[in-house]
């Protein structure tokens, strides 16, 4: 079923320092024209009810809106068959890569609903950077599988040092911890700007596939404020049901029904 009940084996390997970087500029340009499509539907079925057309809104801050497969940026969100699967239940995965650039590289990413409530310090770790510059930074539940990872918001900056995943949102690995502790001495960026993830989620090249296909997981791609604007004890579900709520129709309604017994 879902990665990460297995051995860690069956996912991806830990991302390298092979930068892939891309433009995902056009993302708000697509949610616009799914915002319009969606309000030009409502207007003709309200008109057919009422007579009366329907006043469209301008795309928010905010915005989620389904996909039909996996891209990098985009969201997983739980669906109610994963309630009671202790790993996955109500979580959001930031797909970090989709694993199609190489053929042996499958997709993975990051659990960003669920803090720790730790900090770094309560940990006592070794790595010198996370002892001293990182010291203070909360931890969050990243997945199953073992490897350390960790967001950064680089806002306008062009950092060549880290993988951009969105626009103003790039992630690393332990590999390059000296980099992000470097860009925070030399004052490019702040200790607030990193999220840190103990293990990651990943999946075999057809897995993930399968388990969207059997409704494991909505796909959904959302504007970088519900990604990166959430606070940092932030409970477990409340992102869960806002990119569902954001999402609309009976995705929104999902988010309002109790957990499965399982």
């Amino acid at each position: 079923m879902c990665t990460g009940n297995g051995d860690g084996s069956k996912g991806s390997n830990p991302p390298s320092k092979k930068s892939h970087r891309v433009n995902l500029d056009w993302r708000e340009f697509r949610a616009n024209l799914f915002a319009h499509e969606q309000a030009e539907k409502a207007e003709s079925d309200a008109h057919k009810q009422t007579g009366t057309p329907q006043e469209s809104k301008p795309l928010g801050l905010k915005w989620a809106h389904p996909i039909p497969v996996p891209e990098t940026g985009c969201v997983l969100v739980a669906t109610e068959k994963l309630d009671g699967v202790r790993t996955f239940e109500r979580t959001v995965v930031l797909l970090l890569r989709s694993g199609t650039r190489q053929p042996q590289e499958g997709p993975f990413g990051v659990v960003i609903n669920r803090p720790l409530n730790k900090n770094i310090r309560q940990m006592k770790p070794t790595n010198m950077e996370l002892a001293t510059t990182f010291a203070d930074c909360s931890l969050h539940f990243g997945g199953p599988l073992d490897a350390s990872m960790f967001l950064l918001k680089s806002g306008e900056k062009k950092l060549k040092e880290f993988e951009e995943v969105i626009p103003g949102l790039c992630f690393g690995a332990g590999n390059s911890l000296d980099e992000a502790g470097a860009l925070v001495r030399e004052g490019v960026l702040k200790p607030q700007d990193f999220r840190f993830f103990v293990g990651y989620a990943g999946w075999q090249l057809d897995q993930l596939r399968e388990e969207i296909e059997s409704d494991y997981w909505y796909v959904a791609a959302c504007s970088s404020n519900l990604i990166c604007g959430g606070s940092s004890d932030s409970s477990s579900e409340s992102l869960w049901e806002e990119i569902l709520q954001q999402m609309g129709g009976h995705y929104s309604e999902l988010s309002r029904k109790p957990k499965q017994d399982m």
